[in-house]
């Protein structure tokens, strides 16, 4: 197929984003119930769902996705009553790596530039990137675009820095809607599967669709030998 880069979305892709904020809302609360907890995480990302569509919408000016997430922890705390919304932010920048990412990242990368692109802003990137131990070639932020994918100016980021036809980049992804933007925007598409994520629709066609990254790193070496 003449891939010759790989494109990954990074947050629920490599890494759990749900664990992560759900172990930051126990730290910030630790009298809550488990079902109390899964409230408030429903809470963190309808906000940063919501407001991520109204800006790439227009209907909000552009902010960085640490401004959402202060947002969304300050509606976590304002629900649990209790709690520094601040230090609850930072849940967002701890996010752990699903049990593959690393050694499928050092994997492909022996056999492809890699590169992240994700909605998360620069500096949530930067300590995102070190916690989890997420290696690359070069890592892209939506903060760049002033928007958020899956609006097309995001996904041209990477093509302007891989510096080739939209068709030699593969974007890796374990939501749907990411994939369709890729797609839309001329780019190869492969589903990975995650237990959290936005799986393919009926009328979606994909051009690869992966268990984890060991089962696509098989895939692609296959279809290059």
């Amino acid at each position: 197929m003449d891939i010759e880069v790989l494109v990954f979305d990074v947050l629920g892709t490599l890494v759990d984003e749900p664990a992560g904020i759900r172990a930051g809302i126990r730290k910030f609360a630790p009298s809550l119930a488990a079902a109390e907890v899964e409230e408030l995480l429903s809470v963190w990302q309808k906000h940063v769902e919501q407001e991520q569509v109204r800006i790439v919408a227009g209907e909000r000016p552009y902010v960085a996705s640490d401004v959402i997430d202060r947002e969304a922890a300050q509606a976590v705390a304002d629900a649990a009553g209790t709690g520094d919304a601040a230090e609850l932010a930072l849940a967002a920048r701890r996010l752990p790596p699903w049990p593959d990412t690393v050694d499928g990242l050092a994997r492909l990368g022996e056999r492809f530039p890699l590169a992240g692109l994700s909605n998360a802003s620069r500096t949530v990137l930067l300590d995102l990137c070190a916690n989890a131990g997420l290696r690359w070639h070069t890592v892209l932020s939506a903060e760049d675009a002033r928007t958020y994918k899956p609006a097309p100016d995001v996904y041209r980021l990477a093509i302007d820095v891989a510096g080739r036809a939209p068709e030699r980049l593969l974007m890796v992804a374990a939501h749907a809607w990411d994939l369709r933007g890729a797609r839309e925007a001329g780019f190869r598409t492969a589903y990975v599967s995650r237990p959290v994520g936005d799986p393919p629709g009926p009328a979606d066609r994909f051009d690869f669709h992966a268990c984890g990254l060991a089962d696509l790193a098989d895939q692609l070496e296959h279809g290059r030998d």
